[in-house]
């Protein structure tokens, strides 16, 4: 029996390669699966596919609307999360390179987490589970 899991999220920014850049430092072990130009309803965009061999984030640009404040009330995706083996070492790297921590998240048993600022307020909680153990992962 297969397992549901998230392929891709398709993001429209409004700076492609400073997006990619933070996506980048934060997670050195996924790479651009591809990229390219199209045209998007009569504007052409840059993409990008970022990720390793089995999710990604579709990034392209064209985004031309001010970004939400992830505190409001609107209908918005509001923060990506993503697990990492070691929050604060993508919290160091990132931080170094001009991205300073949001604010940490909840912490568990065997969870820790953290929140970043991506350019364009794109917000992305990097996660980190320090076991297997679903009961322990799922304790909030």
């Amino acid at each position: 029996m297969s397992r549901i899991t998230l392929e891709h999220v398709n993001l429209t920014v409004t700076d492609l390669p400073a997006t990619l850049h933070f996506i980048e430092l934060a997670l050195p072990d996924w790479r651009v699966r591809g990229s390219g130009q199209m045209d998007w309803f009569g504007k052409t965009i840059d993409w990008c596919h970022v990720g390793d061999d089995h999710s990604y984030l579709a990034l392209q640009s064209g985004g031309e609307t001010a970004p939400i404040d992830w505190q409001s009330h609107h209908t918005a995706v509001k923060h990506i999360g993503l697990v990492v083996p070691d929050v604060a070492q993508v919290v160091e790297r990132l931080n170094a390179a001009g991205y300073p921590l949001d604010h940490w998240g909840g912490t568990g048993a065997a969870r820790r987490s953290a929140y970043v600022m991506a350019p364009g307020a794109l917000q992305f909680e990097f996660v980190q589970y320090d076991s297997d153990k679903i009961a322990l992962r799922n304790d909030y």
